[in-house]
């Protein structure tokens, strides 16, 4: 408690004096004495205005209460208010922080997931990737594109969606794209011309699916359509739906944009 005890100022401090004392700026006693909350009660003969061993116990008490998270005017009725009930107003404020310490620890659970997900992009374990994937998954594979694309909009969109992704989420996205796989492969065999409604269908389920990673664009999904035939690792998993599937698909792609005003022999990554 500040004491005024061996101060050779007897007629109170100064305002700066003050704030020293109880360890607040000026503007804030300034503050404070403008709405009547803790006011310098006595002037020197020169007109100066000084608080007093009261006055700056007074100012403890409204920081001790501030500290304690009280706003300005459950402070006034605090200490002021003779039948205030002090414990009970503490306990409420317990409480809200309660609730706000909750909140921040929910904040920091998403924060955390967000994080991890930068890394690793999809937030499963190997073994739910395994039974929601399918057993030939591999579970490093969302890793190894983070590596290479960690730093473009379209890997932070993908984080930012898996970091609040479900299992279930992630099951009824990988079932679309199972059925939607089956279904090119079905179209293949049935001899669907590239250019077709029932082809230009196929193209728009596949890029609904792939826009719940990341927002795809038309010149996107071209692009996407030329990796899916010239990587050997997605061509083989074409290729092993049915024979052909990858050059097909790219040319499923490629007519469709066309007909949306596209040349897929120029289209970018934009």
């Amino acid at each position: 408690m500040v004491s005024m005890v061996d101060r050779d100022i007897d007629d109170g401090v100064t305002v700066g004096a003050a704030a020293g004392l109880v360890g607040v700026t000026v503007r804030t006693l300034h503050h404070w004495d403008e709405i009547g909350l803790a006011s310098p009660s006595v002037r020197t003969a020169a007109g100066y205005r000084r608080y007093t061993e009261g006055d700056l116990q007074r100012l403890c008490r409204v920081v001790a209460y501030r500290e304690a998270g009280l706003g300005l005017d459950a402070v006034r009725e605090v200490l002021d208010d003779p039948t205030a009930d002090i414990g009970a107003t503490l306990r409420d404020q317990r409480s809200r922080l309660a609730e706000r310490i909750h909140d921040l620890q929910e904040l920091d659970r998403r924060l955390q997931r967000m994080s991890h997900a930068h890394e690793r992009g999809i937030l499963l374990s190997d073994e739910e990737q395994a039974e929601t994937f399918g057993a030939d998954w591999d579970a490093r594979r969302s890793e190894r594109a983070g590596a290479v694309w960690g730093g473009s909009l379209q890997w932070a969109q993908f984080a930012e969606r898996s970091a609040s992704r479900t299992r279930e989420q992630w099951q009824s996205l990988s079932d679309a794209m199972s059925t939607l796989q089956r279904d090119l492969g079905d179209a293949l065999d049935q001899g669907v011309i590239p250019g077709s409604s029932e082809a230009n269908n196929l193209v728009e389920r596949h890029r609904d699916v792939f826009s719940h990673f990341f927002p795809l664009t038309r010149q996107m999904q071209v692009c996407l359509g030329r990796m899916f035939e010239s990587d050997p690792g997605f061509s083989a998993h074409y290729e092993g739906i049915r024979a052909g599937l990858a050059s097909w698909f790219r040319g499923i792609i490629d007519e469709s944009a066309r007909a949306h005003g596209i040349d897929p022999d120029t289209a970018a990554w934009q």
